[in-house]
């Protein structure tokens, strides 16, 4: 083995590299100052991480929820096409019942046992629709409403409130909160204007001009 380099004293000499006693750290240790500020970025990037993540789950609930709207309302108004052409067949029960003069069916035994079928029927069908959520609209007496109604005349009238139904030329029909089809009717004019409702509302809304489309 060699000789171990020693001092005048005699003492061994530190070898070369070696740290003396009580001095500082070595080259490229962190001191106090750094090491918090690597943590404080670390917790600025976690912090951003999570608000992220955060965005990203309140997204997908919004998409999720918007996604079950959709499937809801397809599943409400697929049959409206359907319906429409339903409808418009359902008319000729109302049209066959009208045509027949008051008092004729007493008189007739066949004529009147045709009129009960087609009754039943059309009771039937108003029946098979509203299970569906389809229900007819008849505003007969009802305050003129021009989202569900189609004012086609207006009809001098003194004994009823201006503004009123007093005839349906044909029923309407609405499918859950939509309107399907508004009623053809005839609102009466001239007759006393309606009070004001007791929570403030105004009376019945005045008809558009005959012929105008529905609001």
């Amino acid at each position: 083995m060699g000789d171990t380099p020693q001092n005048e004293s005699g003492q061994n000499a530190p070898s070369e590299g070696a740290a003396s006693p009580g001095q500082g750290p070595q080259h490229g240790a962190l001191d106090q100052a750094q090491v918090e500020a690597i943590i404080t970025a670390l917790q600025a990037e976690a912090a951003d991480l999570k608000d992220k993540l955060l965005r990203a789950h309140a997204e997908m609930e919004n998409l999720r929820k918007r996604a079950e709207r959709e499937r809801e309302e397809t599943a409400k108004y697929a049959v409206t096409r359907f319906a429409r052409d339903i409808v418009n067949v359902g008319d000729n029960f109302q049209r066959a019942i009208d045509a027949v003069p008051p008092g004729a069916a007493e008189q007739d035994a066949a004529l009147k046992s045709f009129l009960e079928g087609v009754t039943m029927t059309e009771r039937e069908l108003l029946n098979v629709l509203e299970r569906y959520g389809i229900k007819r609209v008849q505003p007969a007496g009802e305050p003129f409403n021009p989202h569900l109604h189609q004012a086609v005349m207006e009809i001098q009238r003194s004994d009823v409130p201006a503004g009123t139904v007093v005839q349906v030329f044909q029923a309407g029909f609405t499918i859950e909160d939509r309107v399907l089809r508004p009623a053809m009717v005839a609102v009466a004019k001239g007759g006393p204007k309606t009070a004001q409702a007791p929570d403030g509302t105004a009376g019945p809304a005045t008809p558009p001009p005959a012929n105008a489309p529905p609001g």
